[in-house]
């Protein structure tokens, strides 16, 4: 069997290509403290089926490119999507930073604004 590897991709903005993240462990050999290693891979993606975020197999083939010599066998598991937050959400006052002064401001506006619509 060739040689195959598991990453998440992290990039698939060119056309047919993805990039491969892969992450291991290792021990220093002096000092035996552990450390995390990323490695990055090109691997060639023919119906550009993989999109950020999934966990993929690739395997080892000819040289396809300068930089690519792998190319995907299958995708194990489809990425959930991500959240993002908008700006104004952050901003919002919440009841309980606002202080007495504002709230009785408030309903003086609330009253004014029924005593117009009343007239």
């Amino acid at each position: 069997m060739a040689h195959t590897l598991i990453g998440t991709v992290t990039s698939a903005k060119r056309d047919k290509t993805i990039t491969v993240s892969i992450v291991s462990r290792e021990t220093h050999p002096l000092y035996r403290k552990q450390y995390t290693k990323t490695r990055k891979y090109t691997a060639h993606d023919e119906k550009n089926e993989a999109h950020e975020g999934d966990r993929v197999q690739i395997a080892m083939t000819r040289p396809l490119s300068k930089t690519k010599a792998y190319t995907l066998v299958k995708i194990l598991e489809r990425s959930h999507g991500r959240v993002e937050l908008k700006d104004d959400v952050n901003n919002v006052e919440l009841p309980e930073k606002i202080g007495a002064d504002k709230i009785a401001e408030a309903e003086k506006v609330t009253e004014s604004t029924k005593e117009g619509e009343e007239a």
